[in-house]
């Protein structure tokens, strides 16, 4: 699933390629995707898209009103990636709408700029959950509004009342969208490993040391990763991030710092890697749902 890092490059690439030029046409192969109403998709063309950026997990893209479209002063284009989507950019988009229905993984493709120009929204497999919304406002989205607050702009002592704040697992704190906004499966696997800490410890139970160690480890390895992606194009972003990864997805592979052998815990459709030795004090975690808590 793209997190924070994917999400931040992908809004820098759209946004050095679409602010300030007008939005041509919408097409949607999936009318499932759209999660909205009113405004309609009908509304975009024609606007101008003054910026994209991110909220938590989400890609914003921001329009106002163009020369020749209603006076609303802004509707955006919300995206939700969700596990499987993706943006592929072209500088020469097909002119023929894709076929609602078809075999086709494009949901919704968006003319922007010169023809040809524009992004097409994908999604592989068959669980369907990428979601867009097109709204006046970006609160009008149900899950948008229930956001904790965004994981890089909260303060080392706000972080620390979140902490505390909870008995659930870092794990679960670092990943829960309603806590704390941006990060996902991937780099919470990263960042803990990166903190040598256990998924399983208690958010509540952290030291003062151990606090200040994980808020620093979530702003530098989210920051790396933001900073290395940003370096490529869209199409390459997928394979940085594998390659920047050090024990999420690396199951049975030895750990880059001590060489022990990378652990999983799986769940029904998930599950997330560490480091026995470097996170768990050699403890290995059990493989199910109700493993007990290791510190």
């Amino acid at each position: 699933m793209p997190e924070l890092p994917e999400v931040s490059a992908i809004a820098a690439y759209l946004d050095s390629r679409m602010a300030g030029l007008p939005i041509r046409r919408v097409d949607v192969a999936s009318l499932s995707v759209l999660k909205t109403a009113d405004p309609p998709y009908t509304a975009l063309p024609g606007r101008t898209v003054s910026a994209v950026d991110r909220i938590g997990k989400y890609l914003v893209i921001r329009t106002v009103p163009g020369p020749e479209t209603a006076d609303d002063p802004e509707i955006d284009l919300v995206i939700h990636l969700s596990r499987a989507g993706w943006v592929r950019w072209s500088d020469a988009l097909s002119q023929t709408p894709p076929r609602p229905g078809g075999k086709s993984p494009i949901s919704l493709r968006v003319h922007c700029g010169l023809p040809g120009e524009g992004f097409d929204v994908t999604e592989a497999g068959t669980q369907k959950r990428l979601a867009a919304w097109i709204v006046r406002d970006t609160s009008d989205v149900e899950r948008i509004a229930t956001l904790g607050p965004d994981v890089l702009a909260v303060s080392r002592d706000e972080f620390a009342a979140i902490l505390r704040g909870t008995t659930s697992r870092l794990k679960t704190v670092l990943t829960d969208q309603r806590t704390i906004s941006g990060v996902g499966n991937a780099y919470s696997d990263e960042i803990l490993h990166t903190a040598r800490l256990s998924p399983f410890a208690s958010a509540k139970t952290l030291d003062d040391d151990q606090i200040d160690t994980l808020y620093e480890t979530v702003r530098s390895v989210l920051a790396d990763a933001t900073e290395r992606l940003e370096t490529r194009e869209v199409a390459k972003m997928k394979s940085e991030k594998r390659t920047g990864l050090r024990v999420h997805a690396r199951t049975g592979l030895p750990c880059p710092v001590c060489g022990d052998t990378v652990h999983e815990v799986s769940y029904t459709d998930r599950s997330f890697q560490y480091c026995p030795t470097c996170q768990t004090g050699g403890k290995v975690l059990a493989d199910r749902r109700m493993s007990r808590l290791l510190k």
